[in-house]
């Protein structure tokens, strides 16, 4: 299998290392290219600080920085410059001006904040384990209504448009092996999760008419390289709702250092399969303002 990663992170936002190190364990690792997907500023936008999004006025140093990388590991290492796009309804999003007049080559469109159910304020849930029960007290402890304000603001993305790649769809499970807040099994969160996957095939079918973007879904290892859980997102289910669709996947590591690279690929490829995959994408670029993919056989 060819390998590539477009989810990485470096210390222009919360990852361990820099670009040239990403890129040279890369290239070591046998990878035909990778990607730079540092999390879009949301200071200005938004007014909140945070120690893991990458400021604003470091915005055009890291387009330089994995542009200049690109010109360096020409021949070599294919290098994409892309973003991890929050989207946090009525402050900022992926479709938003003035990320789609950057240079970037993909977007990932993610969520990891949702509206507090008091005040509707916008509040991070992708904490470290230790962290997560102060998440979910704000809910009264409610893991329904967690799981549906997370929902409600993965769908509310979805129907923002604006990204190319859907970043770790059912992130929400990520603590549920400490926490046990729902079950995956219980009927209310399937139907959310086939309501989430009809709405991506709905803006697939609405893209392809017009010549628009057509986006694909990630399979993300990230938690599953730390053991968090114990499958890559999205789960199995998720997976045959999105084959039985023809939505692809592209797969991705979620790398904040150069060891995650590749990570737990072979258990992503092997959950594609069982779910009805033959094939998984990889990214060759943009042109005439479009995402190329090519398919290959898993």
């Amino acid at each position: 299998m060819t390998l590539s990663c477009l989810h990485t992170h470096t210390i222009f936002c919360d990852g361990a290392t820099d670009v040239q190190s990403m890129c040279e364990t890369a290239y070591a690792k046998g990878f035909s290219s990778i990607g730079f997907s540092s999390h879009s500023p949301i200071t200005k936008k938004t007014g909140m600080e945070t120690d893991w999004i990458m400021k604003d006025e470091k915005l055009d140093e890291y387009i330089d920085t994995v542009l200049a990388e690109r010109k360096r590991w020409k021949g070599k290492l294919a290098v994409y410059l892309g973003l991890e796009v929050d989207f946090i309804k009525g402050l900022c999003g992926p479709a938003d001006a003035d990320i789609q007049a950057l240079p970037l080559d993909y977007i990932i469109g993610s969520i990891h904040y949702v509206a507090l159910p008091k005040d509707k304020s916008p509040f991070n849930i992708d904490t470290w384990p230790e962290d997560f029960n102060d998440v979910i007290e704000l809910f009264d402890h409610d893991g329904r209504a967690f799981c549906e304000a997370y929902f409600e603001a993965y769908n509310a993305m979805v129907s923002a448009g604006g990204y190319d790649i859907l970043g770790h769809l059912d992130l929400l499970k990520k603590n549920i092996e400490k926490y046990k807040f729902f079950s995956i099994e219980e009927s209310w969160y399937k139907k959310n999760l086939v309501n989430t996957v009809d709405l991506i095939a709905t803006v697939r079918n609405k893209e392809e008419k017009t010549g628009g973007r057509l986006p694909v879904v990630e399979v993300n290892t990230g938690a599953l390289i730390r053991g968090y859980i114990n499958e890559p997102y999205p789960s199995l289910f998720v997976q045959k709702l999105l084959a039985e669709r023809n939505i692809p996947l592209v797969i991705n590591a979620d790398a904040h250092s150069p060891d995650f690279l590749g990570g737990c690929y072979e258990a992503g490829w092997e959950l594609m399969r069982q779910a009805g995959y033959s094939s998984t994408m990889l990214f060759e670029g943009r042109e005439g303002g479009k995402a190329l993919w090519r398919e290959e056989a898993l």
